[in-house]
């Protein structure tokens, strides 16, 4: 009942107060009510217990183009001028030497051989007509939704330091990953899955699990792996005979943990461990949720190549649908590895042709779809897929019929979230050796994803040893002729 107000007067007396009033009146209330609530939840990018200026989300400078992030890995560096890099001269001097040509930098294994041209020929697709090598026959049906960067560069020859120069912006072991420094700025969007998620497809990066690691940052924010099969998570079941017994067991760490903190003060691995304990107890419910893919449509499934004779193709494509619902579940960041193809990795000092096309083959297919699928569902303009090797190859053969390393120029791609559909940006030179045009460095390419995230990466920084840090540490430019 809605008390009446009575005046001295005893002959007088207010009219009772209606629901639309008291829902009026009570307005602000709520919404300060809701909003405390908000506060307290990573998810919503801020948390209740920060102590440190962008601690868990300091929340975007500026406007946002991309929520999420799908970053397409290809492990071993495919090469450049055998996929989005057509160089006629290759075929015109295939055979020749090519230090009688251009100036041949000192290689990986320096074993070079003869100018080697491309075993694939290029076309010419969609309105953009950008060319596409015969190795992505799918991929180069969706061309008008990339931006084609052919101008990188990578200070690091060598697999484990250009992974963690890719990785990290750093050629240093212990430094946080692109996906810890999102997540770090940002904050999750998900209350009961990781904000970054590495879905492990058999190949984990030279330089191992710390490609996904938070370095100095909170542990909170390092990658979780998981398997793109089965439950994805290792231990994902409760072991608890009912949920009531759980929860009062995961009370009871958070209480003595607590404790410790309050004895003890406060400390990354101990709090880290509280958020992580929360976190997994939500994850037993939402991942076995979220990693089942059987009741996507039959034709879904098929375009993503879940019926592939290649198993390899199978198993990409579950990393790829899987994505997807991910990033409908909110996820921020989500880093796909490749899958073993029975040979090596994109890395094929022999065997070029093929190496390069069991490796394309299981990615190609699965790849086109995802783009199609977060096209046709709406996501991909806020969602930024980028495709990347730690580097490329070079123009001439090792031994007979490989490529080396080439750090001097190579090609990455970038789709959706913000970015300028069927663009081509930089050049290397008419051999695809060197980058001669709007030459770039990996802090380019992570200047721009954070600006697409609505993150500017000179401000979002962490105080560590003396010194504000930060993904692209002291260098790094927006590539805004791709920014649309």
């Amino acid at each position: 009942m809605i008390h009446q107000e009575t005046y001295p007067c005893q002959r007088m007396s207010a009219r009772p107060t209606t629901r639309r009033e008291m829902l009026t009146r009570c307005a602000s209330g709520f919404g300060a009510l809701a909003l405390a609530g908000l506060q307290s939840k990573p998810s919503f990018g801020l948390d209740a217990t920060a102590t440190e200026p962008g601690f868990a989300g300091h929340g975007p400078h500026h406007q946002v183009r991309a929520k999420n992030v799908i970053f397409l890995y290809m492990d071993g560096g495919p090469s450049q001028v055998d996929t989005f890099d057509p160089k006629p001269m290759l075929d015109r001097f295939n055979g020749q030497d090519p230090k009688k040509l251009f100036n041949v930098e000192p290689t990986q294994f320096n074993n070079n051989g003869t100018v080697l041209a491309s075993p694939w020929k290029f076309n010419q697709y969609g309105e953009s007509g950008i060319p596409v090598s015969d190795l992505f026959p799918h991929v180069a049906q969706c061309v008008d939704e990339l931006a084609v960067v052919r101008s990188m560069t990578s200070g690091f020859p060598e697999h484990t330091f250009a992974n963690y120069f890719l990785h990290t912006g750093s050629a240093l072991q212990g430094r946080p990953s692109m996906g810890a420094w999102v997540n770090y700025g940002l904050g999750s969007e998900c209350d009961n899955l990781p904000g970054f998620v590495v879905l492990n497809g058999g190949l984990i990066p030279p330089g191992g699990l710390d490609c996904f690691g938070s370095g100095f940052l909170p542990a909170s924010y390092q990658g979780s792996v998981f398997k793109p099969s089965g439950t994805g998570v290792a231990n994902i079941k409760p072991n608890e005979p009912t949920a009531k017994l759980q929860r009062e067991k995961l009370d009871l760490i958070n209480q003595l943990d607590s404790l410790a903190i309050k004895q003890f003060g406060k400390h990354d691995s101990l709090e880290s461990a509280i958020k992580n304990y929360e976190l997994a107890y939500s994850m037993q419910m939402a991942v076995p949720e979220v990693m089942s893919i059987d009741d996507e449509p039959e034709y879904l499934q098929k375009q993503y190549g879940l019926e592939s004779k290649f198993a390899p193709t199978r198993i990409y494509g579950a990393q790829c649908l899987i994505a997807r619902r991910m990033i409908e579940q909110g996820v921020r960041f989500i880093e796909l590895t490749c899958p073993k193809v029975g040979g090596d990795r994109w890395d094929q000092h022999g065997n070029l042709k093929s190496g390069h096309e069991n490796n394309a083959r299981a990615v190609d297919q699965p790849i086109a779809a995802l783009l199609k699928d977060l096209r046709q569902r709406g996501l991909l303009d806020e969602t930024l897929v980028v495709w990347a090797g730690e580097f490329g190859r070079t123009p001439f053969a090792q031994g007979k019929n490989g490529r080396d390393h080439n750090q001097y120029g190579f090609t990455v791609w970038l789709a959706g979230g913000g970015i300028k559909p069927g663009t081509i940006y930089g050049a290397t030179d008419e051999f695809g050796y060197k980058a001669v045009e709007n030459r770039l460095e990996i802090h380019d390419l992570h200047a721009t994803m954070l600006h697409l995230m609505g993150v500017d990466h000179t401000r979002s920084t962490f105080r560590f040893s003396g010194r504000d840090m930060r993904l692209t540490d002291v260098h790094g430019h927006v590539i805004k002729d791709i920014v649309a």
